[in-house]
C-alpha cells in the first residue's frame, strides 16, 4: 500500500497514470485548460486541479448528492496515509482556487472535438443541421448571485424569488451535442448572445432559430460573414414583405430593413430578400410561413425545409434535459458565489454533451438515431454504475466507464408514440404553493 501511495502523492503528474482518462476528455486535455488558465497544482495537495475538474463535471451528473458524497464514493481524492478522509472546507477551497476559466476552455475544446467526429453522418444536404434558442438558469439565492447576475421583475415592483442566469446554445441538431453556450446577467438579451455566437456557426450549415430572433442585422451578418451559411426562422405575424418571384406558397420575398437596425449597423442594406415557404394549415385560420436563405426551391423543397424547423423541438428537450433531468428535484445550482456558479454552469455543460456523446456513439454501433435513446435511461446508468464502481477504479477514469456503458444504452430505446392529438406548447408549470415574492430595493 505504501509502495502505492507514495507515486500518487509526490509524482502527480504522471502521463502513465493520467493517460487512462479514456478517449473522450484525455488528461492532455485538461492540463492544458489548466496551464492555459495559470491553474495548474505545483504543490501535492489531496484534491489537485486535475481532479477539481473532474469533481466539478461529476456535481452535475449528481445534483441530489453533497459535494463531500461525491468526492468520497467516487474516489476522487488522492490516497493520504494519515486520513484517507476530505473536509467539506477543502473541497469549496479547491473549487475557489480552480475558477471557472478552465472549465469554459475544457467545454469548447471538448465540443469541438466531441462534434468533429461523428458531424460526417449527419448532414442535411451536405449541410450541418444546428439549432440556436435561449434558456435561463434558476441561480442559488445569494447577495453575490443577485447582485451580479439579477432577476425577473414584475408588476408592483416584486423580483422573482431566484437570481436568474440568461443564456443562448448552439445545439447541434442531429446528435443534440451543444456546439457553443454563452450566459450572463438576466437583462442581457438572447439577441446579444446570439450575435456572439454567429462565430460559432460553421460554414456549410442551416441553423434553425426561433422566431424572436428575426432579426435583419443577426441573419444578414450570419449569411455575409461565412462560407454557404444559411437560416430559417418563422416569420412573425406582423412581418410584412413583397413578393418578388414565386408563389404565395413558395417564393422570394423582399423586406425592408427598418431605419433602426440600420442605424445600429450602418453595412445593412435598405432591403433583404428571402425565401418564404408556406406551412400547412394547423387548423387556427392564420398563415404561418418560414423565411430562409436557402433560394434554390428544387434542391431544398419546401417539405424538407418544414420537416427540419419541426425538429427544432429538440432544443427545447435538451434545456428539459439540462435543467431538469440532471437537476433532478433541486430547484436551482449549488453555488452561492459568481465565480462558482459560472464553474458550475460549464461543468454543466461538458457532463450534458459527456452523456450526449456517448448516446450518439451508442446509436452509431446501434444503427439508430440518437433520439432512440433515452437521456434520462442513459443518465441514470452512468450515475449507478459509476458510483458502484467508482472506489475500484483509478482516478479519473470516468469517461473510460462511460464507453463500456454503450452496450447497456441501447437495451431500452424509447418505445414508439402515438402521433400528438395536438400542437406541441410550452405551458407554465402548475405550482403547489404559493411563489415567494420578494420587493425590489429601493
Amino acid at each position: 500500500m505504501l509502495s502505492d501511495a507514495i507515486p500518487l502523492v509526490i509524482d502527480l503528474p504522471n502521463p502513465l497514470e493520467w493517460s487512462r482518462l479514456g478517449e473522450h476528455l484525455p488528461y492532455e486535455w485538461v492540463e492544458a485548460a489548466l496551464v492555459a488558465n495559470d491553474k495548474a497544482t505545483i504543490r501535492s495537495r489531496r484534491l489537485p486541479a486535475q481532479q477539481v475538474v473532474w469533481l466539478v463535471i461529476a456535481l452535475a451528473i449528481y445534483r441530489h448528492r453533497s459535494v463531500k458524497d461525491i468526492v468520497d464514493s467516487l474516489d476522487l481524492a488522492l490516497p493520504e496515509l494519515a486520513d484517507r478522509c476530505i473536509t467539506s472546507s477543502a473541497t469549496t477551497q479547491a473549487r475557489q482556487r480552480l475558477g471557472s476559466e478552465p472549465l469554459e476552455w475544457l467545454f469548447h475544446k471538448s465540443s469541438r472535438q466531441w462534434i468533429a467526429h461523428d458531424e460526417a453522418h449527419y448532414l442535411f444536404k451536405g449541410l450541418h443541421l444546428l439549432a440556436m434558442d435561449g434558456t435561463t438558469l434558476r441561480l442559488a439565492d445569494s447577495p453575490d448571485n443577485r447582485e451580479h447576475f439579477g432577476s425577473q421583475i414584475y408588476p408592483n415592483n416584486k423580483v422573482a424569488s431566484y437570481p436568474q442566469a440568461r443564456g443562448v446554445t448552439l445545439m447541434m441538431m442531429e446528435t443534440q451535442l451543444i456546439r457553443d453556450a454563452r450566459f450572463g446577467r438576466y437583462d442581457i438579451s438572447e439577441t446579444t448572445h446570439a450575435h456572439s455566437l454567429l462565430e460559432s456557426i460553421p460554414d456549410d450549415s442551416l441553423t434553425v432559430f426561433d422566431r424572436g430572433f428575426l432579426s435583419a442585422q443577426l441573419l444578414c451578418n450570419l449569411v455575409n460573414h461565412g462560407t454557404n451559411r444559411h437560416f430559417l426562422v418563422p416569420a412573425k405575424s406582423n412581418t410584412k414583405w413583397t413578393l418578388i418571384l414565386g408563389t404565395d406558397d413558395d417564393g422570394i420575398v423582399e423586406m425592408i430593413v427598418s431605419p433602426a437596425a440600420r442605424k445600429k449597423d450602418p453595412a445593412l442594406p435598405e432591403t433583404w430578400r428571402v425565401r418564404a415557404v408556406r406551412t400547412p394549415d394547423d387548423g387556427s385560420g392564420k398563415q404561418r410561413y418560414l423565411l430562409t436563405s436557402l433560394m434554390d426551391s428544387k434542391k431544398f423543397k419546401a417539405v424538407d425545409l418544414i420537416a427540419c424547423y419541426l425538429r427544432r423541438w429538440r432544443i427545447e428537450t435538451s434545456y428539459r434535459e439540462l435543467k431538469q433531468s440532471m437537476m433532478g428535484s433541486e430547484l436551482t445550482l449549488r453555488s452561492m458565489t459568481v465565480s462558482g456558479t459560472e464553474q458550475e454552469i460549464w461543468g454543466a455543460m461538458i457532463a450534458y454533451n459527456l452523456i450526449r456523446v456517448e448516446i450518439a456513439k451508442a446509436a452509431l454501433e446501434a444503427k439508430c438515431e440518437p433520439t432512440s435513446i433515452s437521456f434520462t435511461t442513459a443518465l441514470m446508468t452512468i450515475q449507478n454504475e459509476l458510483m458502484m464502481t467508482g472506489p475500484a477504479t483509478a482516478q479519473g477514469r470516468i469517461p473510460e466507464m462511460l464507453k463500456r456503458l454503450r452496450g447497456r444504452l441501447v437495451l431500452e430505446l424509447k418505445a414508439q408514440r402515438p402521433g400528438r392529438k395536438f400542437d406541441r406548447v410550452v405551458k407554465a408549470v402548475a405550482q403547489r404553493y404559493t411563489e415567494k415574492r420578494l420587493s425590489r430595493k429601493p
